[in-house]
């Protein structure tokens, strides 16, 4: 990536780094009015946070499609707020006029850009059942709407949990890349190696997407632990220790979390990394005290 990365962290406020190209939020679709309210507050203080380079929030998908309406109706209440809001999407086991309905729709809304992912398989669902990949949606959006939106894909630098070996899921997204992905946004992590070992290992293998690190900020014990081994994202042992020391200090852990994952993303965008997209789980403070420590110009903390 052109850059050297033998050194640690320079430190906040050691170096004037390069502001990233790109800022990115992804949301889960509320289910309340109250809810609903939040989160038009909650991306509205991010995309202040994130300055010039807030570039799009991003609403999730349920299982085999049950959070469809919720996504379209969060997107539109979004748009409708002023947000560059654009949806998550996997094709599922629904027939494509079904998916193209739904791109449609969103032409409609003015949406430009989808996430478009395999998605998670609904419990209960068979082995007979046709669960279209994320490949395959790809070109279904590239048949159906040309290039009218802009394609991001996910990435796994640590393995998706499903694949067969590491290789097999470099072939996977090289899969998407060329049927028409035009970026990837990776699983989030916590070993920025992994990032750089991966990007350059998706070059080499002629991936030329670019690639946005996904970022979790750290604000439980319990949860994180919990989701992370389910989706196969490694917690290094010294973090681990840490968090579990203080899982009953709340304000400790979090200063602990905000601290680990700012040195994460200085050392991600000091070697090259041309954004940085957060999970933020709904809420605006963590990722705000983050991008506060990056020195994001217009940040929103209060």
């Amino acid at each position: 990536m052109g850059t050297d990365r033998q050194g640690g962290s320079p430190g906040r406020g050691a170096v004037a780094r390069t502001p990233p190209r790109r800022l990115s939020f992804e949301f889960f679709p509320p289910k309340t009015d109250r809810g609903r309210a939040n989160l038009l507050r909650t991306a509205r203080r991010l995309r202040q946070g994130g300055g010039d380079a807030a570039e799009f929030c991003s609403v999730t998908y349920g299982a085999g499609g049950s959070t469809r309406t919720g996504t379209f109706e969060a997107v539109r209440a979004l748009r409708e707020g002023g947000i560059n809001a654009v949806p998550h999407l996997s094709w599922g086991a629904d027939p494509a006029a079904a998916v193209r309905k739904v791109l449609a729709r969103y032409r409609e809304l003015g949406v430009d850009r989808i996430v478009a992912l395999r998605g998670d398989i609904p419990s209960g669902v068979g082995p007979r059942s046709r669960m279209h990949h994320a490949v395959d949606l790809v070109r279904l959006v590239r048949e159906t709407e040309d290039h009218r939106f802009r394609i991001e894909v996910a990435a796994y630098p640590e393995v998706h949990p499903d694949a067969p070996s590491p290789e097999a899921d470099l072939d996977y997204l090289k899969e998407k890349v060329d049927a028409g992905a035009d970026g990837c946004i990776t699983q989030y992590f916590y070993h920025p190696e992994s990032y750089f070992y991966f990007v350059d290992r998706c070059r080499a293998r002629g991936i030329d997407a670019r690639i946005v690190p996904g970022i979790m900020p750290i604000t439980n014990y319990e949860g994180l632990i919990r989701f992370s081994d389910a989706c196969g994202a490694d917690i290094p042992r010294w973090i681990r220790l840490r968090l579990e020391a203080y899982r009953d200090d709340e304000a400790s852990l979090r200063a602990f979390g905000t601290d680990v994952v700012t040195r994460l993303c200085e050392r991600l965008l000091d070697n090259g990394a041309p954004g940085l997209h957060f999970y933020t789980l709904n809420k605006a403070p963590p990722t705000l005290a983050i991008a506060g420590n990056l020195g994001l110009a217009g940040n929103a903390a209060d």
